[in-house]
C-alpha cells in the first residue's frame, strides 16, 4: 500500500458516504452573512442558506484559511504519510494558491515528506470524481507521482454543465449584464453555463423555461459522453436547493444515457453564494474537452 492520502476542499461537495469511506480530509471553504462567517465548525444547512437567499440577503463567499491549512496538513504528514490534494480551479478562487504556497513552505520544513497539489480547473462533484479515481488508483499500487500524472489527464474529460434560475446572481458576479438580466428574467430565459478547460465559467446560449432547461442539459451531455464513458466513476447532479429538478434531471440522464449511478447532492454554500438559489448542474466524464 503506497504511503499517501486523497485530500480536497470543501468545494468539492463530496458526499458524506465518500468521505467516510476514503477517510479524506476537507479543507473548508468559507462563506458570510454579514460579520457572521461559516464554513469550518460552523455550518448552516445548505435548505437554510439557500432560502435566506430568496429572502433577499446576500452571502459573499472567501477562500480557504492558511492557518487551518497547515494544521490539517501537518496532522497528516506527522503520521508519516504524503499527501495528494485536489484543489478547487485556480480561475474562480484563490484558494489553490492558498494551499499551494502552504503546501511549499510545509515540505520544507518536513524534507522527507511530500505534498503535490492538483489544480483540478472544476468545481464541485466534478473534483469528487476525481477524488473517487485518485482512490481507486491509489488502491491499485500508484505512487503519488503516477497518480497525480493520471489525474492531470483525467482532468481534462471531467464535464461541467450547469443553469441556474434566477439571473440575478449571475450579474451580482459579473457574469452577465444587468440589462442581459433584465431581459432574460422578462423573458424565462435561463442559461447555461459549462466550465471550460482553462478552470473558467463560460456562457454557452439560454433556453426559454425550466424544464426545457434541464432537459438540454442532460441532451448536452449525452453529445459529449464519447465512445467510452468511465464507469468506475459516478455522475454528478448538483443543485440549490431544488432536489425535485435534481431528480428530474437524473430520470432525463437515465432516459438519454442508460446511466443509473448517479449521486445528487447540494452545492456547497461558498459555491451557491455565486450560482444562487435553483442553480442545477450536471458533471461527468466524457471525451476530453476541446473549450
Amino acid at each position: 500500500m503506497q504511503n499517501y492520502c486523497i485530500t480536497t476542499d470543501s468545494n468539492s461537495d463530496l458526499p458524506s458516504s465518500y468521505k467516510e469511506k476514503f477517510g479524506t480530509t476537507i479543507i473548508p471553504q468559507y462563506y458570510a452573512f454579514g460579520d457572521e462567517v461559516y464554513g469550518d465548525e460552523k455550518n448552516m444547512p445548505p435548505a437554510e442558506f439557500y432560502e435566506r437567499m430568496k429572502q433577499g440577503e446576500l452571502p459573499s463567499s472567501m477562500a480557504n484559511n492558511p492557518a487551518v491549512i497547515r494544521e490539517k496538513f501537518e496532522q497528516i504528514l506527522e503520521k508519516g504519510m504524503d499527501i495528494l490534494h485536489i484543489a478547487f480551479s485556480s480561475a474562480l478562487s484563490g484558494s489553490y494558491n492558498n494551499v499551494y504556497v502552504t503546501a511549499q513552505e510545509l515540505c520544507e520544513e518536513y524534507p522527507d515528506r511530500k505534498i503535490i497539489v492538483l489544480d483540478s480547473l472544476n468545481v464541485s462533484l466534478a473534483e469528487t470524481i476525481l477524488i473517487i479515481k485518485a482512490n481507486l488508483f491509489l488502491e491499485e499500487g500508484k505512487t503519488l507521482e503516477e497518480n497525480a500524472a493520471l489525474l492531470e489527464e483525467y482532468k481534462k474529460h471531467l464535464h461541467v454543465q450547469f443553469t441556474v434560475d434566477d439571473l440575478f446572481h449571475l450579474k451580482r458576479g459579473g457574469r452577465i449584464s444587468g440589462a442581459a438580466a433584465a431581459v432574460g428574467t422578462a423573458l424565462n430565459l435561463k442559461p447555461f453555463l459549462y466550465v471550460g478547460t482553462n478552470g473558467n465559467l463560460v456562457s454557452d446560449g439560454t433556453s426559454r423555461g425550466r424544464k426545457k432547461s434541464i432537459r438540454t442539459l442532460a441532451e448536452r451531455m449525452k453529445n459529449t459522453l464519447g465512445d467510452a464513458p468511465d464507469k468506475t466513476v459516478p455522475v454528478g447532479i448538483v443543485h440549490g436547493n431544488c432536489p425535485e429538478d435534481a431528480r428530474m434531471a437524473a430520470d432525463f440522464v437515465t432516459e438519454l444515457t442508460g446511466i443509473t449511478d448517479i449521486i445528487i447532492n447540494d452545492i456547497s454554500p461558498s459555491i451557491g453564494t455565486h450560482a444562487g438559489p435553483g442553480a442545477l448542474g450536471i458533471l461527468y466524464y466524457g471525451e476530453e474537452k476541446k473549450n
